[in-house]
């Protein structure tokens, strides 16, 4: 509450200073017209007044306040002069008047683009939660937390993807990150995200859905070929190059905490848990990782699932390698281990492990140590099994048990 409070007033103190700033420079200018000698004429320089209030606030209100603070300075500077200096001040007054015109013309068309700016910024908004959808806080007995920084300056989508499902299947989630970053692979994205929605929840395995996602991303690259290259003579033109293809990691949570995973040329993901004490969050082994998505042949896409186990209140922590590939200004690499300890350190409270606080933890630290904008897109996502509850009493039983006197 105090940093809001002092961030309105100095918010209203920047605002007020924004009205007075052409009055300052009307006072400034008739202090240095009052010492100049006599032939130099600086009142002209009254006019540059509502040009000051157009520039610095761009609002029609500021631009005639300025506009008439320059006209009454002038006033007050030809007063007790002779009848010719007050003829000549008619030319700085007609000046000031066009500057007023002028800048409030200005200040009209900036309010109005500044209008359509706002609403273009929430179409964008609008689009860009629908393709990259809030993730849901809990999911069968799971919780979940992640965190996104694109690469290209206000946008909050890019090349990496992820999302949470509730399938008839188990907890399903993916994590991805196509070739190129920002806005060139948003396309990508969306084709990766729709098959996904949809085959999690129509492929029984695991592997179903990999194929399902490998041939929509064929498909997206073969299309946008076409698009690209409407009038190439041969197929091979249009055939999409070896240099597309995305990495993912598919995961399946069942309630006991059985964990299949499909690594396509992804990180793999670390595990952290409850206890400070022996147990610092390490990769989790699932075998050697598949190629990327766009280079899998039938053999790939025909191989098992990786099988794990999640134990109750541990979290699976998964990443893009923006957030491990990440740079300071002396070009050291993001310690991602320890970071991952540390945030799961101010993550637990009373023993237990929170996924919110460990996703914020973690995407803080990384966006620290690149600066404040990193060179890639970072995604993460933390899967934290909740630990077991024991069923409640019911309340007859609880009344009937014994009281401490």
């Amino acid at each position: 509450m105090i940093r809001i409070r002092a961030v309105s007033g100095a918010a209203g103190l920047a605002d007020l200073l924004l009205y007075v700033l052409p009055g300052i420079w009307c006072a400034l200018v008739l202090a240095a017209a009052s010492v100049t000698p006599a032939g130099v004429n600086l009142l002209p320089a009254l006019a540059v007044a509502p040009a000051i209030a157009c520039l610095c606030s761009g609002r029609q209100q500021c631009v005639l306040a300025g506009g008439g603070a320059a006209l009454a300075a002038l006033v007050s500077g030809v007063v007790g002069q002779d009848g010719r200096e007050v003829r000549g001040s008619l030319g700085t007054a007609v000046a000031v008047l066009a500057v007023v015109a002028l800048c409030f013309r200005m200040a009209g068309r900036r309010l109005g683009m500044a209008a359509e700016l706002e609403r273009t910024r929430e179409i964008a908004a609008a689009t860009q939660r629908v393709l990259l959808r809030p993730l849901p806080a809990r999911v069968n007995g799971y919780a979940v937390a992640g965190g996104y920084l694109s690469a290209s300056e206000g946008a909050r989508v890019g090349g990496d993807l992820y999302e949470v499902l509730a399938t008839p299947y188990g907890v399903r989630a993916v994590l991805g990150d196509v070739r190129g970053h920002g806005l060139t692979a948003i396309d990508s994205v969306a084709a990766l995200l729709g098959s996904f929605r949809e085959a999690a929840h129509d492929e029984p395995e695991l592997t179903g859905v990999l194929a399902r996602l490998d041939r929509s991303f064929h498909r997206h690259l073969r299309q946008r070929a076409c698009a690209e290259h409407p009038a190439a003579a041969d197929a091979e033109a249009r055939d999409p190059v070896a240099e597309e293809f995305a990495t993912l990691l598919l995961v399946q949570l069942a309630d006991d905490g059985t964990l299949e995973s499909v690594n396509c040329g992804h990180p793999q993901p670390f595990t952290a848990g409850p206890h400070a004490d022996g147990e610092r969050p390490r990769p989790l082994a699932l075998g050697e990782p598949l190629p990327p998505l766009g280079l899998l042949d039938d053999a790939d896409r025909a191989a098992p699932a990786q099988l794990g186990v999640l134990p109750p209140g541990h979290a699976l922590v998964l990443y893009t390698d923006g957030v491990q590939d990440a740079r300071n200004a002396s070009g050291t690499f993001f310690p991602l281990p320890e970071a991952v300890a540390s945030a799961a350190a101010a993550a637990r409270t009373g023993g237990a492990l929170a996924a919110a606080p460990l996703a914020r933890a973690l995407s803080s630290a990384a966006l620290r140590h690149s600066g404040g904008r990193p060179a890639d897109d970072m995604a993460l996502l933390v899967l934290l099994r909740e630990a077991a509850r024991l069923p409640a009493l019911p309340r007859r039983a609880a009344l009937s048990g014994p009281r401490l006197s």
